[in-house]
């Protein structure tokens, strides 16, 4: 019969291990999110341009709705890299 016993110090490593490997998952997506909604905002500006083939206030409101999923994009992808940062070392 074999029986583990678990003790303070290996709980607490085991406990910080999957702390990091969590904040790497989150920042792996975050990442991944981040380039997809930057990817996505500049298809759609020039999907508009393409489309519109002009510029009024109507393209310039999509502009500034899609240059905050953009900026919100970059917001993820710095996250990511923050939480990917310790499963590096």
């Amino acid at each position: 019969m074999n029986i583990k016993v678990k003790t303070a110090h290996a709980s607490a490593a085991a406990d910080s291990m999957d702390i990091i490997h969590i904040a790497e998952i989150t920042g792996f997506t975050l990442d991944i999110v981040g380039k997809v909604m930057i990817a996505f905002t500049a298809i759609m500006v020039h999907q508009r341009f393409w489309k519109e083939h002009k510029v009024d206030e109507k393209v310039f409101q999509t502009m500034r709705r899609e240059r905050l999923v953009g900026i919100w994009g970059i917001v993820f992808i710095i996250a990511g890299f923050f939480l990917q940062l310790p499963a590096k070392f």
